[in-house]
């Protein structure tokens, strides 16, 4: 009988020594596959990441079946048991993402609960005008272009901003997307920041301010944009316009007739471009323009509400980026000849 039983317990413990050692050989098979890199299926361009796109609301189940038809070499059923066993396979995030060579399936899973979707950037320059802006999305890398068809108008609808023209609406900067998103995204928001920055420039405005509202101040920040050549001259050309405007002048500059005339001018602005009326032709009509020229960026949306100090009415530009400013039309006249015409000052005229 004491043989029988020894013998039982020798079974045993060999029962549960060879558990103990499937147990820990499992461990280490599911340690290595766990950090070793998933190989890609043949055919995946060599030395390209795979895409991988997860649309929201998939499943575990159908994510590890996603990854699989995207190129991963490996079993759907092992990377979805290894997304539940890991508890965070509600933390999945939808988006675009990119699975280069090396990949282990830790790497995975926490690259997708992160939401490291793969990220495209688009730059929106200080100055374009709108047409620009649209022409520029729709050139971006990877961005889906929803809006393509739209007419301008169509597209502020879409924007919840229905009877606003669009010219200036818009903050130029880079605007990080995750690849296939959709270019209303990126328009929302540049949308979002330009009233951000407007109404943050607008509560700074100085008090002896001629313009009347937030919109005006956009309106004259686009067209200090399109005339400053220098930096260092930004304030001192709106203080050139708002003087104008408090004197009752007209504005006289060259950028908004060049918006006027739009595809009609050939990039020689001549004396019949400046007498054919638009509303934006500021040589004859007065005041501010019905809208913005441009996109203005924030330095000019600061310099239209707080503009120099200045006796001056008049610039021209010197040929440099600079500008030289006057208080009187004989001096401005002085400085054209000079800096436009090639003509030297005469002897006790040097400026």
């Amino acid at each position: 009988m004491r043989r029988s039983i020894h013998v039982i317990d020798r079974v045993v413990r060999r029962f549960l020594i060879l558990l103990v050692l499937v147990a820990l050989a499992a461990a280490g098979a599911a340690y290595w596959w766990l950090n070793a890199p998933l190989p890609l299926r043949a055919g995946a361009a060599p030395g390209q990441p795979l895409e991988l796109e997860i649309e929201p609301g998939m499943t575990p189940r159908g994510v590890a079946r996603a990854a699989v038809k995207a190129g991963v070499d490996t079993d759907a059923r092992l990377l979805y048991y290894w997304f539940r066993l890991s508890g965070q396979d509600r933390q999945i995030k939808a988006g675009n993402y990119e699975i280069p060579a090396g990949t282990t399936p830790h790497a995975l899973l926490q690259k997708l609960v992160r939401g490291e979707a793969t990220m495209r950037a688009v730059t929106i320059v200080e100055g374009w005008t709108f047409r620009q802006m649209r022409a520029a999305l729709a050139k971006a890398d990877s961005l889906r272009q929803d809006t393509g068809a739209m007419p301008d108008e169509e597209l502020m609808k879409a924007l919840g901003r229905e009877g606003v023209p669009a010219e200036g609406r818009f903050f130029p900067d880079t605007y990080a997307y995750a690849k296939g998103s959709s270019d209303l995204a990126v328009f929302k928001r540049a949308l979002h920041a330009m009233d951000r920055r407007l109404e943050a420039a607008w509560s700074l405005r100085d008090p002896d301010t001629p313009l009347k509202s937030a919109d005006q101040a956009l309106i004259l920040a686009s067209i200090v944009e399109k005339e400053t050549g220098s930096a260092q001259d930004r304030a001192e050309i709106a203080g050139v316009f708002t003087n104008r405007l408090r004197a009752g002048m007209l504005l006289q500059t060259d950028p908004t007739v060049i918006y006027g005339l739009g595809d009609k001018f050939d990039g020689n602005l001549r004396k019949r471009d400046l007498q054919a009326d638009t509303p934006w032709n500021t040589y004859t009509r007065a005041g501010l323009p019905p809208t913005p020229i441009a996109l203005p960026g924030k330095a000019s949306l600061l310099a239209a509400v707080q503009p120099a100090r200045t006796k001056a009415l008049y610039f021209v530009a010197r040929g440099d980026g600079s500008s030289h400013f006057s208080s009187s039309l004989d001096e401005h006249n002085r400085a054209v000849n000079r800096y436009q015409r090639g003509q030297r000052p005469a002897r006790g005229e040097e400026q």
